[in-house]
């Protein structure tokens, strides 16, 4: 069989058919397989691609999803922290108002306790002051009494115009120092002593009376006292008073002696004012005394009637209950300042580690807070301890 030929358009050579037909298929088959290996590397490619846009996506979702939440737990722990700032803070001012008012309420107690001092200071002066004064009046009436011996010794003249004188003016003093008794002068050459208080009450009852007699000698005479009991008894008075300028030896000042009382010139308005004075609290104390069997019985039935016990109850009561309470209150105080105080040292511990911990993780960024730093002197201590100086 004869082969055919074809003759190439190009170059003109001629080609056999069966060779030229294989080449054709050759061709085909070649441009198909790659056609179709193109088309499958195209398609492995998109998937490869899509796999690893997927891939890419899912790991960059997660660490976006992971700053996501580093971030919320950063700003959750900065707002916490800021919240704890703020409620330290407060809990600062608290503290620092508490001091403040303890401060005054001690500087109040300072004062008082001051003002106490200077009160008892005062009075123990005055106290100096009065015997001070009372020293120099001694002194004075001393001297005075002193002077009158020298003026009795110069002067010339009767013991009886001397002891008139010395009446009146005892007589005079009653007068201008006790206007609501009645002072009653013995006429001369009568027998008794020298003046007669009666003594009244503001109401102007006569309460009792006292007799006065005045010497103005040298010496001691011991019949003065007897003469006077007497002239007591014709008057029925219930006070003797002698007022002289001798006394016995055994006496001096103001003194009960023999039963009579005895005093010098300066201090017999003294005297007489606590006698008086005892005179009207005995008149009292007897017009209390009558009808005593009647009031002792009614205050017995008052006394153990249902009415006091009743008054009584409604004022014990209330002192009991304000007892408890204070008790319960300063109990509950205290229990309250111990749990306030390890509170503050649990809220103090924990933001200052919570602001450690955020220092850490911020650095320098992270505003400072000067509650949490060490003062100066005490950086610059450790600076050094730090550096190897010490």
């Amino acid at each position: 069989m004869d082969e055919q030929f074809i003759t190439c358009p190009k170059c003109g050579e001629k080609i056999p058919l069966s060779e030229a037909l294989t080449l054709q298929i050759e061709d085909n088959l070649r441009l198909s397989v790659e056609a179709e290996y193109a088309k499958k590397y195209q398609s492995d490619k998109v998937q490869i691609e899509q796999k690893a846009e997927k891939k890419a996506a899912e790991r960059l979702a997660v660490e976006l999803k992971d700053r996501d939440e580093e971030i919320k737990e950063k700003s959750d722990l900065l707002a916490a922290a800021q919240a704890n700032e703020i409620d330290l803070r407060r809990k600062t001012r608290e503290i620092e108002e508490r001091e403040r008012n303890l401060k005054l309420e001690l500087q109040r107690e300072l004062d008082q306790q001051r003002e106490a001092i200077r009160k008892e200071t005062e009075q123990k002066v005055s106290e100096e002051h009065r015997l001070s004064d009372r020293e120099k009046d001694e002194k004075m009436a001393a001297m005075l009494r002193q002077i009158e011996d020298l003026k009795q010794r110069a002067e010339q003249g009767s013991q009886q115009a001397q002891g008139e004188v010395y009446e009146l003016e005892l007589e005079d003093l009653l007068r201008k120092k006790f206007p609501l008794d009645e002072i009653e002068p013995v006429p001369k050459g009568m027998r008794g002593a020298d003046v007669i208080q009666t003594v009244c009450n503001p109401l102007g009852q006569p309460c009792g009376k006292i007799i006065w007699e005045s010497k103005r000698t040298k010496n001691w005479a011991n019949d003065w006292t007897a003469k006077l009991k007497d002239d007591q008894r014709a008057v029925r008075a219930d006070v003797a008073v002698l007022t002289s300028t001798a006394f016995p030896s055994d006496a001096e000042g103001i003194c009960e002696y023999d039963g009579v009382w005895l005093t010098d010139f300066p201090s017999c308005i003294g005297l007489a004012s606590a006698l008086r004075q005892g005179l009207i609290e005995l008149t009292h104390s007897r017009c209390a005394q009558e009808g005593k069997s009647g009031k002792m019985e009614m205050i017995y039935e008052y006394i153990s009637g249902a009415e006091f016990r009743q008054r009584m109850e409604a004022i014990v009561e209330p002192f009991m209950q304000m007892r408890n309470d204070l008790h319960r209150e300063q109990d509950a105080m205290r229990r309250l300042w111990a749990k306030r105080e390890k509170q503050i040292e649990r809220v103090l511990l924990g933001a200052s580690g919570m602001y450690g911990d955020l220092e850490g993780i911020v650095g320098a960024q992270l505003p400072g807070m000067q509650v949490l730093e060490l003062p100066a002197s005490e950086l610059d201590t450790a600076d050094v301890e730090k550096n190897g100086l010490f």
